[in-house]
């Protein structure tokens, strides 16, 4: 068994009360039980709380005026129709492809349909009106759903049945073994990420390193849970890539300070930045893991979104694997998501993670923390488990999904390179290739008139741009500051999922602001005609 986490050497938190949250729950088969606990008092809830009980680190994360800014502005839009120079607010800076005009796939909904209102079933119309494959599923996942309810509670993990399949899509993805024991079913990748941020940081001397520009998920669960973000900076000249000699130059330093670094995050595709490693790459961070003995925290929401055909996606249990690694020599969480990919169902919330190389006694420590939640909807286990078993040949909805699925990535990268190709367009903006994921990530290089509007308003320069940005076109982005980035480089990051008349507006919005910054009496032109965005779907 790999040694990097033990159960000596976990969160005490988790640990202590008497027998903690396993007094709590009880779990027989599929069906969580409270039991009734006489060392609880309502008094550990009815406390005083406020944002100032907050770390400062989660203000920070938590205080973001860009999000009060945007709502203020669709207020007025709402009550005071005309009274700004655009009719609606662009929502650029989160992944959500359904809010911005993605379908979603048939053969998931219908089953979904099915599986909430199971009377339709019983129905002889029903055969007109739903794929028979659909069907058959519905009535499979029904059959391993206790009382066929899927508004009841479920085994902490999730329901067995459903774990079984994702373990069987695993292994038919990467080519090894997979075993539902190790996977825990989760309401989108978040939670998971909390889960193991809560299991490793006992203090504020233990430490993540974590990708710089990162998601922010990280830095702010770090935050909220006390511990300390170690970066290591991906290098925006070779197209965001990263050197592991560079990652140690990181953990040493880290170590030198008195800093217990417990695992690595590694995101692939790149979330803001859109990069795809290579394999090489993947080897290189695999052995880093293992000689350093750092928990390897894979996040893979992305492993569909591929714009490019020079590189494809391996998970990085599959790249430990073929290196000879396994359960017993390196531990690994494996995060992915129904968020994104073809799918899109952000509401829905819906993900796993795969955990292995961890004690038996340390699983029973993240299986408790599982049990404080109860468990993860069971709309979105439903939707993990399908997008890990879609339809295959001969299915009756097989044809349907395969041309919805290729519709919708061919559409995500035909935007995504259009996006890129304009934002090079512009003066005063340069973009790295996307090659997969949901977001561009350029940057923006700012006179020192803005920077010294910026800073007298207190702002970070990125900051004052997107909010300029959102006051005048109504397109919201997120500044580079709140990703982490490199002194006196100012980038921002938006989604690609836009529809036409999107990618045309926000491209154009840039632009206007871009020669704004750099020319105020230029202003901005009322054509697209310079704009290389001809042929988008």
């Amino acid at each position: 068994m790999a040694t990097g986490v033990s159960v000596e050497h976990i969160n005490p938190k988790v640990i202590l009360g008497p027998s903690s949250i396993a007094e709590c729950i009880v779990i027989r088969g599929e069906v969580a039980i409270h039991a009734q606990v006489s060392w609880f008092s309502p008094s550990m809830f009815w406390k005083s709380i406020s944002i100032y009980s907050f770390s400062a680190n989660a203000r920070r994360e938590i205080n973001r005026y860009l999000t009060f800014f945007f709502q203020h502005l669709q207020q007025q839009l709402q009550t005071q129709p005309g009274s700004l120079p655009f009719d609606e607010i662009v929502y650029c800076n989160i992944g959500n492809p359904q809010s911005l005009g993605q379908k979603p796939i048939t053969f998931f909904r219908e089953v979904l349909a099915l599986c909430n209102h199971p009377n339709l079933l019983e129905r002889e119309e029903i055969k007109s009106l739903f794929s028979t494959d659909a069907i058959a599923r519905a009535k499979k996942i029904l059959s391993m759903i206790p009382g066929r309810a899927t508004g009841a509670y479920s085994h902490s993990q999730g329901i067995k049945g459903l774990r079984d399949e994702i373990a069987a899509g695993i292994a038919s993805r990467d080519g090894f073994p997979a075993n539902a024991d190790d996977i825990f079913l989760t309401n989108g990748a978040s939670p998971g990420v909390h889960m193991m941020m809560q299991l490793l940081i006992r203090n504020n001397r233990d430490g993540i390193m974590c990708p710089i520009p990162q998601y922010s998920l990280y830095s702010a669960s770090l935050a909220l849970h006390g511990g300390a973000l170690v970066p290591y900076y991906l290098d925006e000249s070779s197209g965001w890539g990263l050197e592991v000699s560079k990652l140690k130059n990181q953990l040493e330093d880290a170590r030198s300070k008195g800093i217990t670094v417990r695992a690595l995050v590694v995101i692939n595709p790149g979330n803001p930045t859109g990069q795809i490693l290579d394999e090489q790459q993947q080897y290189e961070l695999v052995k880093f893991c293992k000689d350093e003995e750092l928990v390897l925290l894979a996040d893979e929401v992305y492993q569909e979104n591929i714009y490019v055909t020079n590189k494809k996606i391996n998970s990085f249990k599959k790249i430990a694997r073929s290196m000879g690694y396994n359960g017993d020599d390196l531990q690994l969480v494996s995060l992915h998501s129904v968020s994104k990919g073809y799918y899109g169902e952000c509401g829905k919330r819906g993900g796993y993670m795969e955990v292995t190389g961890f004690s038996t006694p340390v699983r029973e420590q993240l299986y408790k923390i599982a049990s404080v939640n109860l468990c993860s909807n069971i709309t979105g286990q439903i939707l993990a488990s399908l997008i890990m078993d879609p339809p295959k040949a001969g299915d009756a909805s097989y044809d349907l999904y395969e041309e919805e699925k290729d519709n919708i990535l061919k559409s995500l990268s035909r935007r995504a390179k259009a996006m890129e190709s304009a934002f090079n367009s512009i003066d005063g903006i340069t973009c790295n290739k996307t090659e997969g994921a949901m977001y561009l990530f350029p940057r923006i290089y700012l006179p020192q008139k803005a920077i010294e509007a910026a800073r007298a308003v207190n702002k970070a320069p990125d900051v004052f741009y997107a909010l300029r940005l959102l006051d005048t076109t109504g397109i919201v982005v997120t500044p580079g500051s709140g990703f982490g980035q490199i002194i006196g480089c100012y980038l921002f990051t938006c989604n690609s999922e836009f529809l036409t008349t999107q990618v045309w507006s926000f491209v154009k919005g840039c632009r206007d602001m871009a020669r704004e910054m750099h020319d105020p009496a230029a202003g901005g032109e009322d054509t697209f005609d310079d704009l290389p965005l001809q042929g988008i779907p």
